[in-house]
């Protein structure tokens, strides 16, 4: 579907950015529906293809095969859980690099299986199981592109709060713990830790996502609740890269961090041996 769009558009001898002005967007997120790189969305698309004239019976079968996939894909994933999710999945597919910053729990590229299960467990306790086994499979799915071939440069950063967040047992915490240790030791990822002698910093404000790409530029991805966006104008994705440089600049070096981590797993240990 992405590479008809563009058939269609170069048909028309028009360009993104006359698409783009168009349709009232930025010209890069043009380029990225029709790259594959973002998700397509029916009302995004009818518009799309009004604006290049395509004729209606031409339009009412395109948008009839995108409805049919997307229900297909969807149902392979959850019924219940937000399109965003799939969309930042795809999105992730052709970056070059992520940026993280979570001031509240471990973020979602570098959860294990067992803290995302009881985090879905307890931030949506109406799932069924069956949906919580869907959400944890889907963050193993949007977790492959980290050990792919070229890979995306990844730099994640966490509030020591998070470590220290019983989201379930000693277990499991100290399982995750590990495995931000073991990430940390790839060349393509970087995890470190603002440390709780921090005072008021820019990472108060909430989450930060970055995504960079190549030949296109920088966007962002919030989710807050049930709104999830991505914000693409240039000035407050400009204002989120400060934000971010603001807190990479309080936050420890990876070998603190790394030992700052390996801190907090002790003293789960030294707790459990306490309490036993």
């Amino acid at each position: 579907m992405s590479a008809e769009l563009r058939a269609l558009r170069n048909d028309r001898g028009v360009t993104c950015l006359d698409v783009a002005d168009a349709l009232g967007c930025s010209e890069s997120k043009i380029s990225r529906v029709e790259t594959g790189a973002r998700g397509l969305y029916p009302d995004e698309v009818s518009a799309i293809l009004g604006f290049l004239r395509v004729p209606a019976d031409k339009r009412k079968e395109l948008l009839r095969l995108l409805r049919e996939g997307e229900e297909r894909n969807w149902h392979e994933v959850s019924e219940a859980m937000s399109p965003m999710w799939e969309e930042l999945s795809r999105a992730e597919q052709g970056v070059a690099a992520i940026r993280n910053y979570e001031p509240l729990l471990i973020p979602g590229l570098a959860q294990t299986s067992d803290y995302t299960r009881a985090l879905m467990r307890r931030l949506n306790p109406d799932l069924s199981e069956a949906d919580v086994e869907k959400r944890v499979s889907l963050r193993r799915r949007r977790q492959r592109i980290l050990g792919r071939l070229g890979a995306p440069d990844v730099r994640l950063i966490v509030e020591e709060t998070a470590l220290r967040r019983a989201v379930s047992g000693a277990d499991v915490m100290r399982a995750q713990l590990e495995h931000l240790l073991a990430l940390n030791r790839r060349s393509n990822v970087v995890v470190r830790v603002v440390p709780f002698s921090v005072g008021a910093h820019a990472g108060h404000e909430g989450p930060v996502m970055l995504l960079d790409y190549v030949a296109e530029p920088t966007f962002a991805y919030a989710e807050i609740r049930a709104l999830n966006s991505f914000i693409e104008d240039s000035a407050p994705v400009e204002r989120i890269k400060s934000s971010w440089r603001q807190i990479s600049a309080v936050a420890l070096s990876v070998e603190d961090s790394a030992r700052r981590i390996a801190s907090v797993i002790g003293d789960l240990t030294g707790h459990e041996e306490r309490a036993s």
